[in-house]
């Protein structure tokens, strides 16, 4: 997909005859082609998050995301299928616009449509913002660096999220405020409509930053037993 009208993305990909409605959140992702520069440096964050903070199209409502080197992620909210195909394209063309223009490039950014996958249990939806709040540290388990417990992503929407476990986000082993690359912008998120999204995941226990990487969490929860 370059900066202007993207070829396949008219369509919401790979989401089948399911439903999206209002009341069902959606996992989203949208990935880069390959080679193209890493889109945790500043700049490229920067333009990605004034893209988010900008005119809402077909009425998708961005609620949480997290930007990693090659691929987005988001949990959006949409009142139909047809609302989320035109929203999810008119923010991929003001992504590629900005990040073309920023970089001094031209060409394609996004490598396909984007891929939607509806969260239609509370369950789901916990497991969705674990997964997406906490990717960094996924793939800093694999190849570092060495994140601490209290770690929350600034290159995500980890910063404005009022469901982290006070007990590990203020964990007295790491008083470092997370690093927000992009402090003088808007926080490019909207506060969530859906009962599963408000309150209704909230049933199965509140978000630890570590949640991801298994052996520290189950060796720190019995630490503090």
């Amino acid at each position: 997909m370059g900066a202007g009208r993207p070829r396949t993305s008219t369509n919401v990909s790979h989401l089948g005859r399911s439903a999206v409605t209002r009341h069902v959140p959606l996992h989203v992702t949208l990935r880069v082609v390959d080679g193209f520069p890493n889109l945790r440096a500043r700049t490229p964050f920067r333009v990605i998050r004034a893209a988010f903070s900008g005119r809402r199209a077909g009425g998708v409502r961005i609620v949480h995301y997290s930007v990693q080197s090659n691929h987005v992620h988001l949990v959006v909210e949409a009142p139909s299928k047809p609302a989320l195909a035109r929203g999810m394209q008119a923010l991929a063309i003001r992504i590629a616009k900005g990040l073309n223009r920023a970089l001094g490039r031209k060409g394609r950014v996004f490598a396909d449509r984007f891929h939607s996958r509806p969260l239609k249990t509370p369950l789901e939806v916990r497991r969705a913002l674990v997964y997406v709040l906490n990717n960094y540290r996924k793939h800093a388990d694999a190849k570092g660096p060495w994140l601490p417990l209290s770690f929350v992503d600034g290159y995500s929407s980890g910063p404005w999220f009022d469901g982290w476990d006070p007990e590990f986000v203020h964990a007295p082993s790491d008083k470092r405020a997370p690093h927000d690359p992009a402090p003088d912008l808007d926080p490019g998120v909207e506060a969530a409509r859906s009962t599963l999204l408000t309150r209704l995941w909230r049933r199965h226990g509140l978000i630890r930053p570590v949640e991801v990487s298994e052996p520290r969490l189950k060796s720190s929860v019995s630490a503090r037993k």
